[in-house]
């Protein structure tokens, strides 16, 4: 079964190379990573910002606006998803504090 996440990273790449002025998923790519990095900074703090006025619904939503830009972000560097899930794997079971420490070295 296809997750929901992967079908969407599918159809951001079927947007490479599209005309930016049918698709805002082309028009991200025609910005490229800085307007990209961007839009994820602005979706962040919306999301931030909906939490802190514990409305579920904002966060519901601007949660997906994240999702959606991150996975942008990784198709615009070639970025493989399941990379990413391999990553989150690797990392089940072990301490954040553990993990983060990990990355000192």
């Amino acid at each position: 079964m296809t997750h929901i996440l992967d079908a969407l990273f599918a159809t951001i790449e079927s947007r490479k190379g599209a005309d930016p002025g049918s698709s805002y998923t082309a028009k991200l790519f025609a910005g490229g990573t800085p307007l990209i990095a961007r839009k994820i900074g602005e979706e962040a703090v919306e999301t931030a910002v909906a939490a802190l006025t514990e409305d579920n619904t904002a966060v519901t939503k601007e949660s997906a606006d994240v999702l959606y830009h991150l996975l942008t972000l990784w198709a615009q560097l070639g970025l493989d998803p399941a990379d990413v899930w391999a990553e989150l794997e690797r990392r089940t079971g072990q301490s954040g504090i553990d993990e983060k420490n990990s990355r000192k070295k």
